[in-house]
């Protein structure tokens, strides 16, 4: 991205170039916005309306067809979803491991609470001709005009191809009455296959199940980006994982990679978009001054969304100002893009009236 103030200084242009580093290439689309990317690196899940995404998930959410120009930047939060949610109606098989976590205890601990309960949920296995559905709440922050300008919350759904590819067309969305498709993932000219960009069930189901291994699996194969340690980038990675119908034993393992990952921390008072406060999970890029909170459930241990806010003041806004903020709704599998899943068949992590 340009820096267009004139006399810009180094590091206010720095700091731009590592925002639209951060970001998914710019589109063609004339939208005044794009909508949650799902699925990319720092500010993470699903598609904003002016660019061209990462799913939860990431519940990684793709890239609209059409696309955007570059000036119309937005930060989106790439965590997204529950991954491991219990699917059709399924609950946890046992709850003597499940002994209550707190805000308290060291962000390990929490980890492997919530990576228990992952690990004996029931989830739905997931067809390659299938598509994973989810609905969540989110909003992102607008950069167009050098500050963070948070946009309103919105409802937004998805549908994701679990096709191992490599794809064209990855999934669809849906916002404000308008359903648009998903393009493969920029510079892939022959498709996005399935993989740490798109990872679909059964690619999923073939990472390691043991912590370090999986960990180390992350380091080596985490794309490098200048400037960027590498276990913020992990950290980043993990989060973008996180969103969509999960093996049990992977998410189990997940959890406890990301809890081994230096700087990890517990975070009590994480929220996520709808307000919605649990067990929080977080880590601070210190070098740019922004943290990433992952929001679970206190009582079962279920994803509920994440957030991402500076830590200090910078050219476009003061400690505190919120750059994105999800919430998960549904998660749940259907035969084809468009289709909204049967009631039996919906897991649901909103409240309920």
């Amino acid at each position: 991205m340009n820096d267009r103030t004139t006399g810009a200084s180094p590091e206010r242009s720095g700091d731009r170039e590592e925002i639209a580093r951060l970001l998914p290439a710019p589109a063609d689309w004339d939208l005044p916005r794009e909508q949650h990317l799902r699925r990319k690196e720092l500010l993470m899940h699903h598609i904003d309306r002016d660019q061209a995404p990462r799913t939860r998930p990431v519940r990684r959410l793709l890239r609209p067809a059409l696309l955007v120009p570059a000036t119309a930047l937005t930060l989106a939060c790439s965590l997204a979803a529950g991954v491991a949610l219990h699917g059709n109606g399924g609950t946890p098989s046992g709850t003597a491991s499940h002994r209550p976590a707190t805000d308290m205890q060291p962000a390990a601990a929490i980890l492997g609470r919530i990576s228990d309960a992952a690990g004996e949920r029931s989830t739905p296995r997931v067809r390659d001709d299938q598509f994973v559905y989810t609905r969540e709440k989110a909003q992102g922050a607008d950069l167009t005009s050098g500050k963070a300008v948070l946009d309103p919350l919105k409802e937004r759904e998805a549908w994701s191809a679990q096709e191992p590819g490599p794809l064209h067309r990855l999934g669809l969305v849906r916002e404000d009455g308008e359903t648009l498709p998903v393009n493969a993932e920029f510079g892939d000219t022959d498709g996005t296959p399935a993989g740490l960009s798109r990872p679909t069930y059964s690619w999923l189901s073939t990472l390691p199940t043991d912590p370090d291994k999986l960990l180390a699996y992350l380091y080596a194969n985490t794309p490098h980006a200048e400037g960027r340690g590498r276990d913020q980038a992990v950290f980043e990675q993990i989060g973008s994982m996180l969103g969509g119908m999960m093996p049990p034993r992977t998410a189990a393992a997940l959890y406890r990679a990301a809890a081994k990952i230096p700087g990890v921390t517990a975070a009590p008072q994480a929220r996520d978009a709808i307000g919605r406060r649990g067990l929080g999970v977080a880590r601070d890029d210190t070098r740019y001054g922004i943290r990433t909170e992952w929001v679970f459930d206190g009582k079962d241990f279920a994803f509920l969304g994440s957030r991402s806010y500076l830590t200090k003041d910078t050219s476009y806004g003061k400690a505190g100002t919120l750059l994105s903020s999800e919430a998960e709704l549904e998660l749940a599998v259907v035969d084809r893009a468009g289709q909204r899943p049967a009631d039996a068949d919906r897991t649901r992590t909103e409240p309920r009236s």
